[in-house]
């Protein structure tokens, strides 16, 4: 007898619909064929004895399987659940009625206990779109492709309630998500906010500017100085996601296997902050198993770098191009995979091996050399890439006991958010440009441009300060946001003079100051 169940294959973000073909015919083999991995592979001895521990004998025969398309990989163990299904309607343990409407994932436990898979809101999309009434997933999984409206999602514990289902002898009621409710309720749930720093307000300003433009910014400082502090803070003052891009990010954090249990939609930006140690492959992602890496999971959020001249430099390299394009390809002997990677870069520094250079608590015992060796360890094409170049000094005492709070990451945001707006309607007929940082040359010249006192005090701030040709450009996006901010339609000499101050960096005698 033939029979045919449907799951799902997902490699990077793509999925596609698995056909799971069992024949059955007299014999003792078994036969599994459709380029499956080693994963998939013990299945076989994963569905034995999750059979025989809820007393249903496996059959004693030959048994053909073809997971169809044969020539796209599968990897995982989320097949076992379709395979088992097909194996026991084969011999008709289940009736084969309802198989053609439901796509099944799952992974079976010795006991027939149903564990969790990656890629159940990505394979729910799939589901979906292939017009199947409805989806059975783990139940750890259940709300998270729940969200996915006009499908009929189950969420199952263990086999039996699965065969029960199929030959009509229980009714499970399928799990409803109000997706917008779920969204919207936890869009400003933040727990760290700007209320809490105490003084600061340049750099505050500086982190304001860089979220209204969706620009990248490095904060140069003493250890101590609130540096870590501020970053954490930032996802705080963005702009709230949309829903179109909070299930992009949930897609890839699914993928990844990064959502908590029984979650739903993910309705704040994403901060993700790996360690100086990590590696090429976990930062931009692939692996035998190709994987999302940390850039692809702060997609739509903020990337933070703390101790940016402590990673190992040809890791950061690899940030170049992806701060560009805003996707990542991975491409292997065996596999092309395309990951999204759209996000803000935050960086952080001390400014030299001592960590106190220009630090008016604290004598720095660097030489000129020693400091511009340890700033050369970010290089020139990577620091080329952040608009926002921000010295930050400890906080006075004055400033620490202060018992009133700061300005509220609210009413930051509420700034911000306006500014968005303007670059919103600004940008509207450029597809994929949403922010000023994204804009190229000549939207640059087209529309930050200016006035002629603006002019004059740039050409004179570059001469006078020794700019590298580079930050010219750097240097009018940001003012462009700051005159956003202001709600100024034309860039005015105040608005060049603080994106001129932003540039720290890029000055020459900067290792010679205050020496």
């Amino acid at each position: 007898m033939l029979v045919k169940t449907f799951c799902a294959a997902v490699n990077g973000l793509e999925v596609t619909t698995v056909t799971v073909e069992v024949s059955i015919a007299r014999g003792i083999q078994y036969h599994l064929t459709g380029l499956a991995d080693t994963a998939v592979k013990e299945s076989h001895d994963r569905i034995v004895a999750a059979l025989q521990n809820n007393d249903i004998k496996f059959p004693a025969a030959d048994i053909t399987v073809n997971m169809a398309p044969a020539d796209l990989r599968k990897e995982g163990s989320g097949y076992d659940l379709p395979l088992a299904i097909g194996i026991l309607a084969a011999i008709e343990k289940i009736k084969p009625d309802l198989l053609s409407y439901y796509m099944l994932v799952g992974e079976l436990g010795l006991d027939g206990k149903i564990q969790p898979i990656r890629g159940a809101l990505p394979i729910a999309i799939r589901a979906k779109k292939d017009k199947f009434k409805g989806l059975i997933v783990p139940k750890q999984n259940v709300r998270e492709a729940a969200v996915v409206n006009n499908l009929d999602v189950y969420g199952m514990d263990n086999i039996l309630e699965v065969i029960a289902f199929l030959n009509g002898e229980n009714n499970v009621e399928p799990t409803f998500v109000d997706t917008k409710k779920e969204f919207y309720e936890h869009q400003c749930n933040f727990e760290l906010g700007f209320e809490d720093v105490r003084g600061q307000d340049n750099v505050k300003r500086a982190m304001e500017v860089a979220a209204a433009g969706g620009h990248n910014i490095i904060m140069i400082g003493p250890p101590g100085s609130g540096k870590s502090m501020m970053a954490k803070r930032l996802p705080s003052i963005l702009p709230p996601l949309s829903l179109a891009e909070s299930l992009e990010t949930t897609q890839i954090h699914s993928v990844a296997g990064k959502l908590g249990k029984n979650m739903s939609l993910i309705s704040q930006r994403p901060f993700r902050a790996p360690h100086h140690t990590i590696s090429q492959v976990a930062l931009v992602g692939g692996g035998a198993n190709p994987q999302p890496g940390e850039i692809s999971l702060a997609h739509n959020g903020v990337l933070f770098a703390d101790e940016l001249p402590e990673f190992n430099k040809t890791t950061l390299e690899v940030l170049r191009q992806p701060l560009e394009d805003r996707k990542i390809t991975i491409s292997r002997s065996k596999y092309t995979i395309e990951f999204p990677c759209s996000f803000m870069f935050v960086a952080s520094a001390n400014p030299c091996p001592c960590g106190y250079y220009n630090d008016p608590t604290h004598s720095c015992v660097c030489t000129p050399g020693q400091i511009q060796r340890y700033m050369n360890k970010i290089s020139g094409p990577l620091l080329d890439r952040i608009d926002i170049q921000i010295e930050i000094t400890p906080v006075p005492f004055n400033d620490i006991s202060r018992t009133s709070p700061g300005e509220s990451s609210a009413v930051i945001r509420e700034r911000v958010i306006k500014a968005r707006h303007i670059q919103e309607a600004r940008f509207h007929d450029n597809k994929g440009i949403h922010c000023n940082a994204q804009m190229t040359e000549r939207m640059i010249h087209r529309y930050a441009v200016p006035d002629k006192d603006g002019i004059s005090l740039l050409r004179s701030a570059m001469d006078r300060l020794n700019l590298s040709a580079r930050a010219y450009n750097r240097i009018l996006k940001v003012a462009r946001t700051i005159a956003d901010l202001e709600g100024s339609e034309n860039i005015l000499s105040q608005h060049i003079a603080e994106a001129v101050s932003y540039r720290n960096l890029d000055r020459s005698d900067w290792a010679e100051r205050g020496k």
